[in-house]
């Protein structure tokens, strides 16, 4: 059981990563070599606006699991 905890706070901390980047718009984050395809290709508001979508998503994703979990749910 304690592997769904890491992996849970894995996606949480990487949603919230994510979140804040495109938040505050960190130059360092959309300059890094991942994310340049999005930036490119999108433009740079396009590429927070989906970054902030992804983050969203997985911190969700991760709270999700971890409630259902909890309740034995899952």
């Amino acid at each position: 059981m304690t592997i769904h905890y890491i992996i849970q706070t894995i996606f949480v901390a990487v949603g919230l990563l994510s979140l804040l980047a495109s938040l505050f718009n960190w130059e360092w984050f959309f300059t890094a070599q991942n994310t340049r395809f999005i930036v490119n290709n999108v433009g740079r508001k396009r590429a927070r606006l989906f970054y902030a979508a992804l983050g969203c998503l997985m911190m969700a994703t991760g709270i999700f699991f971890f409630i259902a979990l909890k309740n034995g749910t899952l």
